[in-house]
This record gives C-alpha cells, structure tokens and sequence, in this order.
C-alpha cells in the first residue's frame, strides 16, 4: 500500500536540499505525509482496520518529532514545509 517509485521519487524531485539528497528531514516529512494521507484515505473505507490505524498513529508521531527537529534547527523551513504540505502547527 505504500508509495509507488513514482511518486516517491516526485515527492523527493519537490523537497531535496540537493541532487542525491533522499534523507533530509524535510524529505522524509513529505514522504511520510503523502503515507499518512493514503492511510487516512483507507480507513475512511475500512473503519474496523485497527493495524492500519495503529500504523497511521506512528507514522504521525514520527513526523512530529522530524518537525520538531526541523523547527529546532531552521524555524523559517519549518514554516515554509508546514505551509507547503498543510500541516496544522501548535
């Protein structure tokens, strides 16, 4: 159910640093955000899938956390990622 090369390598095409960067914090928040919203897309149609959800929750709480760091280090990209992806900010 994951991602497919495609779009996986359009998602890093949109979000690297530089040519070969497939690693960089604002990367793996767009990945992990484009998963999160397939899954949430899936369990708008299999509601009763709990592994599925216990999935969703981590993936959440691993962006946050890679948000967290991107907000310690560089507010400014921080804004410019959560506004660019539509992520709610505290």
């Amino acid at each position: 159910m994951g991602l497919t090369k495609e779009e996986k390598t359009e998602v890093i095409g949109e979000f690297h640093r530089h040519d070969g960067d497939t690693g960089s914090p604002e990367v793996q928040v767009a990945i992990l955000s484009r998963r999160i919203e397939q899954l949430t897309d899936h369990l708008r149609q299999h509601k009763h899938d709990e592994s599925s959800r216990r999935g969703l929750l981590k993936m959440v709480g691993r962006r946050r956390k890679l948000l967290n760091y991107i907000k310690n280090q560089d507010a400014a990209s921080y804004l410019e990622l959560t506004n660019t992806l539509g992520i709610r900010r505290k």
